[in-house]
């Protein structure tokens, strides 16, 4: 029998949440026009949007927050930050954001030019739109297996060698400025990639030139998959492991408001000299000095002391145990999820938990809402609404339609888990009452954030 493991941490502070009543969620759901972005956090009981910037930060990280150096230029907050993103990450030269997405802007702006194409494994909404509105195209070069959710692949986020060869003979590699390579695969269900394939894409690149830009931001849960799955690295730390994966690319962006368990922070860091320099003229501009790049000193300090908390075997173990813990109640129930289990969360499979609801009805987007009115459980939309359109206008239909149930770090007890786990199986025990939407609002840029919907026949789910 396995022993049960249970939160590495004790609680210290609380927050208390409110347990709503079905008639308040179906008056907040018409308000929010059913998209759960738009939901008022006091409306929700249990929050599994993101995990990005809801972590919970730890004794240490909050006492580091008391030490804020907030001076304008050179704060020794900085120099912490940037210690400790050489000692874990390995590159030398470092940039403060305000956030991931303002580090993807400013390396989008520095290296990508008008009809340059920039290849990835599996897209990522706000990548994909900072490369896109740089003149670059972005191309799938994620294996096969990361689009079946079906798939047992152990490393479904490895890029597929022979669709990265195939650009490059067809389009030159002058014309792509980088691979964006992401660990994990957020659009694949945080889905890692192996020690081996970086190793080998990282030969391939440098034989041609290529650049390897990595987006981190889930890093040390990559890490902590490839000493459980790859054979050789199980005796190593993750730590360990985490400096050579980076190792074999030459820069990357990094929301810290994942892995390194802070609430708001991010930053740029790159091997190249020039690329640094040309980071700072355009950081200043878009978002602060150098030195702070939109952040306060105690958010880098805070971010700082997070980096080396997150690499912390015993903590990682747990972290993708309470996401393992949430996927195992449903699969033992039947209800199709995203296979493997990935780092961050639980995607459930709205193709197959709702096939009477064609994909022009946005059945995630339906599901995520049926949820909340449910339960007050809130969750996300990965599907349709997230890829949006293709410059023509047409919808991309993507082939994972997906719900993400997005674990916070150190928030939620797995009792929490199982109050969703009963949500969603109730959910799927009377799936064909679920019906699709319609989308009555939609902006012209990352519309899953702020569209809005309404019920076809007017009831989304009766109770």
């Amino acid at each position: 029998m396995q022993r049960r493991q249970a939160e590495p941490y004790k609680i210290k502070v609380v927050e208390p949440i409110a347990v709503t009543t079905p008639q308040h969620r179906r008056t907040a759901s018409v308000e929010a026009g059913f998209n759960t972005f738009l939901l008022r956090s006091q409306d929700v009981y249990i929050d599994l949007l993101t995990d990005s910037g809801t972590s919970a930060m730890s004794d240490n990280q909050w006492a580091g927050m008391m030490l804020g150096d907030e001076a304008y230029a050179g704060s020794r907050n900085f120099y912490a930050l940037q210690e400790a993103v050489q000692d874990i990450y390995g590159y030398p030269h470092v940039i403060p954001t305000h956030q991931g997405r303002g580090a993807e802007h400013i390396i989008s702006q520095i290296l990508i030019r008008q009809g340059d194409y920039v290849p990835g494994n599996m897209y990522f909404t706000t990548t994909r739109a900072h490369q896109e509105r740089a003149g670059g195209t972005f191309v799938d070069v994620v294996i096969p297996e990361a689009h079946d959710p079906r798939s047992g692949h152990p490393f479904k986020g490895n890029v597929d060698l022979g669709k990265l060869r195939e650009l490059v003979d067809r389009v030159g590699a002058d014309r792509i400025p980088y691979l964006s390579l992401a660990v994990t695969v957020n659009m694949a269900g945080g889905q890692p990639v192996s020690l081996e394939n970086m190793r080998q894409v990282s030969a391939f690149c440098r034989e041609r030139g290529l650049r390897i830009i990595c987006d981190a931001t889930r890093c040390a849960e990559n890490a902590y998959f490839i000493k459980e799955r790859e054979p050789g690295q199980a005796d190593r730390s993750c730590r360990d492991i985490l400096k050579e994966m980076l190792s074999y690319t030459d820069g990357c962006t990094m929301s810290g408001k994942k892995d390194p368990l802070v609430n708001i922070g991010g930053f740029l860091a790159t091997r190249e000299f020039d690329v640094y320099q040309k980071a700072t003229q355009l950081v200043v501009l878009f978002e602060g000095m150098p030195s702070y790049g939109g952040l306060a000193g105690r958010d880098m300090e805070a971010m700082a002391r997070g980096i080396r908390e997150m690499v912390d075997d015993d903590y990682l173990a747990w972290r993708i145990g309470q996401v393992r813990y949430l996927g195992g109640q449903l699969q033992e129930a039947g209800v199709p999820i995203v296979e493997p289990v990935g780092g961050h969360a639980v995607y459930l499979d709205a193709r197959s938990f709702l096939p009477h609801v064609e994909q022009a009805r946005y059945p995630a987007q339906a599901l995520a809402a049926a949820l909340y009115l449910d339960s007050g459980v809130r969750a996300m939309e990965r599907g349709n609404v997230s890829a949006g359109r293709r410059p023509d206008g047409t919808e991309y239909f993507p082939r994972l339609e997906m719900v993400r149930l997005t674990i916070p770090r150190r928030v939620y007890t797995d009792r929490h888990m199982d109050v969703v786990a009963d949500s969603v199986v109730a959910l799927y025990r009377r799936r064909e009452r679920i019906q699709g939407l319609t989308m009555v609002y939609e902006p012209p840029a990352l519309r899953f954030f702020t569209a809005r919907f309404e019920p076809i026949g007017g009831m989304l789910a009766e109770g």
